[in-house]
């Protein structure tokens, strides 16, 4: 089947949080939550190397509203259910929709971060991609010296299948390192 035609959700909810597709107008908040992190997120992830206007992050909003609707990559917004403060962005990449096999990223604004936000989306993602689009395999994939980021596959019983030794560069590319496989079957 072309998966443009699978329908499921474009949003679910956990306890705290409100989960949905990006949509025109996300890019404000989006960029806000960036500022707030870049010195965290800069040593994992390369899109965060440089400043980002709010232009291009309205841009690159646009461009994951129309991956998802195409089902080529499900970009996530985590937002705060009780107010809609906008606090994380995860993701259902590297789809595989014949094996029913997707890889989970995210990220959290560091103003929100230590207080089980991302572990309780991750989990909501794992619930939507078991339930919803019938996963049989989801995979996460860290560096293995971001260790907050192994806390979250850790705890939500994803298994360590392999580590791949100078499989990438450094987020800034100077350096060789090591990537973690977690997976989690249905």
């Amino acid at each position: 089947m072309d998966p443009i035609m699978i329908d499921f959700p474009n949003e679910f909810t956990t306890d705290r949080l409100f989960i949905r597709l990006p949509l025109p107008g996300d890019g404000k908040a989006v960029l806000e939550a960036l500022n707030a992190s870049m010195n965290e997120l800069k040593p994992w992830m390369k899109w965060a190397q440089e400043e980002h206007s709010e232009y291009e992050a309205e841009r690159g909003i646009r461009e994951a509203h129309v991956k998802f609707l195409q089902r080529d990559n499900l970009r996530l917004h985590v937002f705060l259910k009780e107010c809609g403060t906008f606090i994380a962005s995860a993701s259902l990449h590297g789809l595989d929709w014949d094996v029913r096999k997707f890889e989970i990223g995210y990220w959290i604004d560091s103003r929100y971060s230590g207080q089980g936000y991302m572990i309780e989306a991750v989990e909501g993602i794992c619930s939507f991609a078991f339930g919803q689009l019938q996963a049989r395999r989801l995979e996460i994939r860290c560096d293995t010296l971001n260790t907050r980021s192994m806390l979250i596959p850790q705890r939500l019983g994803f298994e360590l299948e392999g580590i791949l030794r100078n499989e990438d560069l450094s987020a800034d590319g100077s350096q060789w390192r090591d990537t973690c496989i977690f997976a989690k079957i249905r």
